[in-house]
């Protein structure tokens, strides 16, 4: 295979790490023919299958354009500091980007082949905004924009009395990822990439 894209997934188990889906497909008493390249927790990569080869990832067959033909597939763990997977994720993600000189044109999810409700964890009732913010987050890395200023210090952050990520302090101002916050109020996060908008709305 000469991969031209990188496709997301989730796992669909919230009790397997990294080591545990490497060893799903080579387990003789898994029947299924799925497979895929890398697959990342809170704490690794693994990468499964090589990836000049295919993979059956894509569920979208295997003509000469199919995500299973073209594209390199990467699990994330549901198991686990979900947070500190994704943040594992972003990282691997945007080094493979960089490495081939590709921008976030370049990601797909499952959904982009078949229609599949996966990476499921992203999807948000249609809404897709985990998607957006992983996308934004790993341009972002790319850009070098998340890396923290030496005058910087760690902000401890609490909302509504619950701990969340940790912010930073510059200058005077605290900076705290909007969807940390989102997520502790039970708000929907959105971004519209046209306009560059973030919207943070309580449900009623």
């Amino acid at each position: 295979m000469v991969p031209t894209t990188i496709t997301l997934h989730n796992t669909g188990n919230p009790l397997s790490p990294a080591a545990n889906e490497r060893g799903w497909l080579t387990n003789p008493a898994n029947p299924r023919q799925a497979s895929f390249h890398i697959v990342v927790d809170e704490r690794e990569a693994i990468e499964c299958i090589p990836l000049s080869e295919n993979a059956w990832h894509a569920g979208d067959g295997s003509g000469s354009k199919s995500g299973n033909r073209t594209s390199i597939g990467v699990e994330i763990c549901e198991s686990g500091n979900y947070a500190k997977t994704l943040d594992n994720a972003v990282k691997l993600v945007a080094g493979m980007l960089k490495d081939r000189g590709w921008g976030v044109d370049r990601l797909r999810r499952h959904w982009d082949w078949s229609k599949k409700i996966c990476p499921r964890l992203m999807y948000d009732d249609g809404k897709w905004t985990g998607w957006i913010d992983f996308k934004n987050r790993v341009n972002a890395e790319l850009k070098g924009a998340d890396n923290v200023k030496l005058d910087s210090e760690k902000v401890n952050v609490i909302v509504n009395g619950k701990k969340i990520k940790d912010g930073k302090l510059e200058n005077g101002v605290t900076y705290v990822p909007l969807r940390a916050v989102g997520d502790a109020l039970g708000a929907t996060i959105g971004f519209d990439n046209k306009t560059k908008t973030a919207t943070l709305d309580m449900k009623v």
